[in-house]
């Protein structure tokens, strides 16, 4: 299937999207009774953990104006290429690394950030090609609903068939 090369107008669209399903995955735990948790679930700590998700993807959609071409035509390739469960999984590594501050490099442009998307992903064995656009396929890259898996912690104390889905349209739309 041939598909157009990603944007940079496609990451921030990206980018925008996750960051506000981020933020309406705090709306939706903030909405949920106490007794929903476990005894040992730190609000402060994963309240702070969504803040510094979304303050580095502010800083990722400043730069992303800036990300060239070579690298959009890779992580087209990646979109179109590998299941996007597998490619979120990696993408989330890389925002967990970069936000507890145990990234090795400096990954605080959308430039620095996506390369080294890429370059976790060369030499990952590619699945069937994808019958979606790579812009429909960054979409399915992170979960609108938890993006952050957070809901997958032992501490939080409740599994993904607990967590309330949020309203998806509105969540596209934004």
């Amino acid at each position: 299937m041939l598909t157009e090369n990603l944007t940079p107008a496609d990451i921030q669209d990206f980018l925008r999207r996750l960051s506000t399903a981020i933020e309406l995955d705090q709306v939706n735990v903030d909405a949920l009774p106490p007794e929903s948790f476990s005894i040992d679930y730190d609000d402060n700590m994963w309240r702070t953990w969504r803040q510094d998700h979304r303050a580095f993807i502010e800083k990722l959609l400043s730069t992303a104006d800036a990300i060239p071409p070579v690298v959009l035509k890779q992580m087209t390739e990646i979109a179109t290429a590998y299941e996007p469960a597998h490619v979120g999984s990696i993408l989330q590594g890389l925002f967990a690394e970069v936000v507890s501050g145990s990234s090795a490099e400096d990954l605080t442009t959308a430039t620095a950030f996506f390369s080294a998307l890429t370059k976790e992903m060369s030499g990952q064995r590619e699945g069937a090609p994808r019958q979606r656009s790579a812009q429909a396929s960054i979409l399915r890259w992170l979960s609108p609903t938890d993006p952050l898996r957070i809901a997958q912690d032992p501490e939080v104390g409740r599994g993904p068939s607990q967590v309330r889905h949020l309203d998806v349209a509105r969540l596209r739309r934004a």
